[in-house]
């Protein structure tokens, strides 16, 4: 399968996070982590599920750890 790269962050001009999807073939998800955003750990069955749960998630976490700048 082949995706687009979205990268709003380079439209923004903001920061540039880095989070690692991989397949779980046991449990059939994708699964997303980051060290650059604290607390990030979700699934989702297609990666185009991941990537629209990841779109809130991160901004979420981003302020609850008070990682955004105003």
């Amino acid at each position: 399968m082949t995706m687009s790269p979205w990268y709003p962050a380079l439209e923004m001009g903001g920061p540039i996070y880095h989070v690692q999807a991989d397949w779980d073939h046991e449990a059939e998800v994708w699964v997303a982590t980051s060290d650059d955003v604290p607390g990030l750990a979700t699934e989702a069955p297609t990666i185009e599920a991941l990537a629209e749960k990841l779109q809130t998630m991160i901004p979420e976490l981003l302020e609850a750890n008070q990682l955004l700048s105003r």
